[in-house]
């Protein structure tokens, strides 16, 4: 053998020992947190009607905060389904971040608000307000607040200025929250006074239909890119956030459906309007800032508080989306690169920021590498290529029996029922979504990261339909 081919053999070699090293790593944590969520999705509905009347009885004041920009098509159901949820007190506030189609005029005529002047504590910077609308529905009130366009962290903070309650929630716009949504996120900040944020579910809302903020119909999304989307959320984010939870190590707390202390968001300044990744930069900014201070905190995650939200229903959206996700991820982690290794932060620095690092931020480069190297070492002849296939189909079937395990928990516990053609549906589609999606989505993550670019936290374009909620 020429010193050539001695080198490539022994690099290969190498690598394949990292890559067995890596996919045991990921498969044990994969492993651990469907078995963990499942198991504790399974308690939690044993343990729900003594939930439920706990919550009845006990309650905080919320401001819901709902940033809109360019959201005409679903801004006026989505304050709707609102004001249908079983809570005792809260308020509305939409904030109208310059909007050039009719968001502020649909909710202003739906709830017939009316303009006021009033003063607003500037807590936070934020773009300058043009005007204020209030009004009242089922004895709710409602908010509208009219701004210069800053982006979504930028409305946010507007939003924070203009409560009035110790704890604000925030909901994208083309969201519905459950009925019960509110109780159940409310819940750990009554079971526990050092909770300074709590996460909801995010649920992908095509293929369902609510009514007064319970399900009505639920299937499989008809269309390809939803239906594995769904399988995906399970697996990836439902199990992933139950398991991290239990060390108090979740980084991300979605913006689509999260709660969070005023005065502890106060005190760090807010949404940080220069990054693309302002819900999990700000969620790890609150890690950061109460265990550098040695400030007693809990950052809680809600898997009973729903919050259903459309995914994109073409490949276009979601490379959309995941691009923006994957940019704001880097920023986050570069942004907080001092928590790498450093014991002083705990399990927030060894387990979570580890995990994001190399199974999330570099889970596209580390994968897209894997396939070139089985390239190379297939055209050297360095690969037994039927014990490359076993393997592969083996850990084919391992992600798949994991998202369907995840997925049909899930359903199991929230009493919803599936037809045998999306059973079916589902099976085949977890083999195609650990495959096929994840190498889609591991190029376009991979372009995120070559291609970044600074830029301002700005509204990304999505198309957007109706709600099927009322």
């Amino acid at each position: 053998m020429s010193p050539a081919a001695a080198f490539v053999q022994g690099f290969l070699w190498a690598v394949g020992v990292f890559f067995v090293i890596y996919l045991i790593g990921y498969a044990t944590f994969l492993f651990l947190s469907v078995t963990v969520g499942s198991t504790l999705l399974n308690q939690r509905k044993h343990e729900a009607r003594y939930r439920s009347h706990i919550a009845k009885d006990c309650f905080v004041p919320i401001s819901i905060i709902v940033p809109a920009h360019n959201e005409g098509v679903t801004v006026a159901s989505s304050v709707t389904s609102l004001l249908k949820l079983d809570y005792s007190l809260y308020e509305i506030i939409v904030v109208d971040d310059g909007s050039t189609d009719d968001t502020a005029e649909k909710v202003i005529e739906e709830f017939l608000l009316e303009r006021m002047e009033r003063p607003v504590q500037l807590r936070i910077k934020t773009q300058p307000i043009n005007s204020i609308w209030v009004g009242e529905a089922n004895g709710i009130p409602i908010t509208l607040v009219s701004k210069e366009n800053g982006g979504k962290s930028d409305a946010l903070n507007t939003g924070i200025n203009i409560s009035k309650y110790p704890y604000f929630i925030c909901i994208d716009a083309d969201s519905a929250l459950q009925r019960d949504s509110l109780r159940e996120i409310v819940a750990p900040v009554i079971e526990d006074d050092t909770v300074v944020a709590v996460g909801g579910l995010i649920r992908p809302a095509n293929g369902i239909t609510l009514k007064d903020g319970r399900i009505q119909t639920y299937s499989l999304p008809h269309k390809l890119i939803p239906a594995m989307q769904v399988l995906e959320y399970d697996r990836s984010f439902l199990s992933a956030r139950i398991l991290l939870d239990q060390f108090n190590g979740n980084l991300i707390i979605s913006g689509a459906f999260g709660m969070f202390r005023k005065d502890m968001v106060v005190a760090i300044g807010g949404y940080d309007p220069t990054t693309v990744g302002e819900d999990m930069e700000l969620v790890t900014r609150l890690h950061v800032f109460c265990r550098g201070n040695d400030i007693p905190y809990r950052i809680r995650y809600a898997p009973d508080a729903i919050c259903w939200s459309q995914a994109p229903e073409n490949l276009r959206g979601l490379i959309r989306q995941r691009r923006r996700w994957h940019t704001g991820l880097f920023e986050v982690m570069t942004k907080h690169a001092r928590l790498f290794a450093n014991f002083k932060f705990g399990t927030i620095a060894t387990l979570s920021y580890t995990y994001f690092l190399i199974y999330e931020l570099l889970s596209p480069v580390i994968e897209l590498f894997g396939i070139l190297t089985v390239i190379i070492a297939f055209l050297f002849n360095f690969i037994n290529v039927p014990f490359m296939i076993v393997f592969f189909m083996i850990y084919a079937v391992f992600g798949a029996v994991m998202s369907l395990t995840a997925f049909f928990s899930r359903v199991q516990t929230r009493d919803l029922r599936l037809t045998v053609p999306d059973v079916i549906r589902a099976v085949v589609l977890s083999i195609f979504e650990v495959t096929i999606m994840r190498f889609i989505l591991a190029v376009v993550r991979m372009l995120a990261l070559v291609g970044y670019r600074k830029r301002k936290n700005v509204w990304e374009r999505a198309d957007r339909t109706e709600l099927r909620a009322s």
